[in-house]
């Protein structure tokens, strides 16, 4: 057994230093640079957009892209993102088979379980999917994982043209 009396516990100002001591915070020369790290996701502009259930017939999906004229549908269930129905989803699993499958549902076309991002993360975050992905629309979650809504090409080029150097 040992004896535990004879250790003396250092305080610990002794030899902890504080980490935080010596920081300086982050300098930008590059107004974009900053916006893209300290700005958030929610910062690019994320809604409106629109969802549809799985369970929703890819006839519906596709007449739904039509009439509200945006090339991506969110696809749901129970308020949790399950997929991505977007118009390169229409061109390469659809269009040619559209009179056999129209009345399929959607989740047998759809992409699934996309790559997300948070609304709280740095804008960054989803211009990095956008390039590691090769998604267009990367979908953006609450933290209690539901829907708070998209992030678009049209809507990544503003926020870039609002945070660019003029």
């Amino acid at each position: 057994m040992s004896d535990r009396t004879d250790r003396s516990v250092p305080a610990p100002e002794d030899d902890f230093p504080d980490p935080l001591e010596d920081y300086e915070p982050q300098h930008y020369d590059d107004p974009l640079e900053e916006a893209l790290d300290t700005r958030t996701v929610l910062d690019l502009q994320t809604v409106p957009c629109e969802t549809v259930p799985s369970t929703a017939t890819i006839e519906a999906a596709v007449a739904r892209l039509a009439a509200i004229e945006h090339s991506c549908l969110l696809v749901e269930d129970n308020g949790q993102l399950v997929g991505l129905f977007t118009d390169r989803d229409l061109l390469k699993r659809v269009a040619l088979e559209y009179p056999r499958i129209k009345d399929q549902p959607l989740s047998s076309v759809m992409t699934a379980d996309p790559v997300y991002v948070n609304e709280d993360d740095a804008a960054a975050a989803a211009l990095h999917v956008i390039a590691v992905s090769g998604h267009r629309h990367v979908p953006v979650l609450k933290l209690d994982g539901t829907i708070a809504g998209v992030v678009t090409p049209r809507r990544i080029t503003a926020f870039l043209i609002q945070h660019s150097k003029s």
